[in-house]
């Protein structure tokens, strides 16, 4: 082979350089989650289903729990300098917890209301 010369398939096996995250990011994520964590202790401590809907405090918690998750998939598992290939994983995973979260809530609404004993 020539010098200089290179296949399509030398370039699968060039390693990047490792992503070197500044610290902030991860002290931002940290405060992220403890205030995130504080913020879904004090609204279940609300009742917020007589304010605004039947299950409004269930729907606030799991935003707030998907914005931490989504922080720490972004920095922690750097995701947000990944390639596309990972974008696409990452993206195919909340997408599939977005259908069993689906199925999950179609079995659970179509049941009758009742007293449930274990």
């Amino acid at each position: 082979m020539a010098e200089g010369y290179k296949t399509a398939g030398d370039a699968e096996h060039q390693h990047a350089e490792p992503h070197i995250v500044p610290l902030i990011y991860y002290f931002g994520v940290f405060a992220v989650l403890v205030f995130g964590t504080i913020i879904t202790y004090f609204v279940a401590t609300v009742d917020l289903d007589g304010r605004l809907f039947p299950g409004a405090n269930t729907l606030i918690a799991l935003l707030i729990a998907f914005l931490k998750m989504t922080c720490v998939v972004l920095i922690f598992m750097h995701v947000r300098w990944s390639s596309r290939l990972i974008w696409l994983t990452a993206i195919a995973g909340f997408f599939w917890l977005a259908i069993m979260f689906a199925f999950t809530m179609q079995d659970y609404l179509t049941r009758s209301a009742g007293v449930f004993t274990g």
